[in-house]
Protein backbone atom coordinates (compact mmCIF):
# COMPACT_ATOMS: atom_id res chain seq x y z
CA UNK A 1 0.00 0.00 0.00
CA UNK A 2 1.79 3.08 -1.07
CA UNK A 3 0.88 6.23 1.12
CA UNK A 4 1.56 9.91 0.15
CA UNK A 5 3.14 12.98 1.51
CA UNK A 6 3.07 16.14 0.78
CA UNK A 7 5.60 19.23 1.42
CA UNK A 8 7.07 22.40 -0.06
CA UNK A 9 4.11 24.33 1.52
CA UNK A 10 4.45 27.53 3.16
CA UNK A 11 4.60 31.52 2.50
CA UNK A 12 4.92 33.04 -0.04
CA UNK A 13 4.48 36.48 -1.74
CA UNK A 14 2.18 37.30 -4.54
CA UNK A 15 3.39 36.73 -8.24
CA UNK A 16 6.14 34.69 -6.08
CA UNK A 17 6.91 30.68 -6.79
CA UNK A 18 6.61 27.45 -4.90
CA UNK A 19 7.35 24.20 -5.65
CA UNK A 20 5.13 21.51 -4.36
CA UNK A 21 5.93 17.54 -3.49
CA UNK A 22 4.17 14.72 -3.05
CA UNK A 23 6.59 11.67 -1.86
CA UNK A 24 5.26 7.85 -2.21
CA UNK A 25 6.62 4.94 -0.13
CA UNK A 26 7.20 2.89 -3.14
CA UNK A 27 7.02 2.61 -6.34
CA UNK A 28 4.77 4.84 -8.94
CA UNK A 29 5.48 3.23 -11.67
CA UNK A 30 1.64 1.50 -11.37
CA UNK A 31 0.04 4.68 -10.96
CA UNK A 32 -1.09 6.03 -14.38
CA UNK A 33 -2.82 8.74 -13.12
CA UNK A 34 -1.32 11.62 -10.62
CA UNK A 35 -3.14 14.77 -9.52
CA UNK A 36 -2.98 17.67 -6.98
CA UNK A 37 -6.59 19.03 -5.44
CA UNK A 38 -6.45 22.16 -3.54
CA UNK A 39 -9.00 22.91 -0.72
CA UNK A 40 -10.55 26.17 0.26
CA UNK A 41 -11.98 25.82 4.12
CA UNK A 42 -15.60 25.63 4.04
CA UNK A 43 -15.61 24.57 0.16
CA UNK A 44 -14.86 21.27 -1.25
CA UNK A 45 -11.91 19.61 -2.83
CA UNK A 46 -11.46 20.68 -6.66
CA UNK A 47 -8.61 19.41 -8.97
CA UNK A 48 -5.78 21.41 -9.81
CA UNK A 49 -3.82 19.54 -12.45
CA UNK A 50 -3.34 16.04 -12.95
CA UNK A 51 -0.30 13.91 -15.23
CA UNK A 52 -1.56 10.78 -17.65
CA UNK A 53 1.71 8.78 -18.00
CA UNK A 54 4.50 11.85 -18.23
CA UNK A 55 3.36 13.94 -20.60
CA UNK A 56 -0.76 14.55 -21.16
CA UNK A 57 -1.24 16.81 -18.21
CA UNK A 58 -4.95 18.84 -17.94
CA UNK A 59 -5.32 22.24 -15.52
CA UNK A 60 -7.99 24.62 -14.67
CA UNK A 61 -8.10 27.21 -15.82
CA UNK A 62 -6.91 29.66 -13.27
CA UNK A 63 -3.84 28.19 -13.13
CA UNK A 64 -3.36 27.51 -17.23
CA UNK A 65 -0.07 28.93 -17.74
CA UNK A 66 0.97 29.49 -14.13
CA UNK A 67 1.06 25.59 -12.93
CA UNK A 68 3.28 23.11 -14.17
CA UNK A 69 2.64 18.92 -12.87
CA UNK A 70 5.39 16.95 -13.38
CA UNK A 71 6.47 13.52 -11.82
CA UNK A 72 9.90 11.82 -11.11
CA UNK A 73 9.42 8.42 -11.55
CA UNK A 74 12.80 7.67 -10.30
CA UNK A 75 12.25 9.31 -7.23
CA UNK A 76 8.57 8.26 -6.64
CA UNK A 77 7.65 12.02 -6.43
CA UNK A 78 4.84 14.62 -7.99
CA UNK A 79 5.52 17.77 -8.22
CA UNK A 80 3.71 20.99 -8.72
CA UNK A 81 5.14 24.02 -9.49
CA UNK A 82 3.48 27.21 -8.67
CA UNK A 83 4.42 30.59 -10.73
CA UNK A 84 2.89 34.01 -10.39
CA UNK A 85 0.94 32.89 -7.33
CA UNK A 86 -2.05 34.80 -6.21
CA UNK A 87 -4.08 34.65 -3.32
CA UNK A 88 -6.14 32.46 -4.46
CA UNK A 89 -4.08 30.00 -4.67
CA UNK A 90 -3.61 30.00 -1.16
CA UNK A 91 -5.67 26.85 -0.03
CA UNK A 92 -4.38 23.55 0.98
CA UNK A 93 -2.75 21.45 -1.18
CA UNK A 94 -3.24 16.98 -1.43
CA UNK A 95 -1.96 15.04 -4.06
CA UNK A 96 -3.35 11.18 -4.80
CA UNK A 97 -3.16 8.95 -7.31
CA UNK A 98 -4.59 5.68 -9.53
CA UNK A 99 -2.91 2.72 -9.64
CA UNK A 100 -3.65 0.25 -12.73
CA UNK A 101 -3.02 -2.53 -10.44
CA UNK A 102 -6.49 -4.51 -9.46
CA UNK A 103 -7.80 -4.26 -6.13
CA UNK A 104 -5.35 -1.06 -5.11
CA UNK A 105 -7.28 1.72 -3.70
CA UNK A 106 -6.54 5.36 -3.92
CA UNK A 107 -4.23 6.61 -1.78
CA UNK A 108 -4.32 10.50 -0.37
CA UNK A 109 -1.92 12.49 1.17
CA UNK A 110 -2.66 14.71 4.24
CA UNK A 111 -1.89 17.93 2.48
CA UNK A 112 0.39 20.60 2.75
CA UNK A 113 -0.65 24.57 3.38
CA UNK A 114 0.23 27.19 0.68
CA UNK A 115 -0.36 30.87 2.02
CA UNK A 116 -0.05 33.97 -0.54
CA UNK A 117 0.89 37.16 1.71
CA UNK A 118 2.76 40.38 1.42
Amino acid sequence: QVQLVESGGGLVQPGGSLRLSCAASGCICSYTWLAWYRQTPGAERELVASIVGEYYRHYIDSVKGRFTISRDNSKNTLFLQMNDVIPEDAPHYYCTGRSSIPQSTQPWGPGTQVTVSS
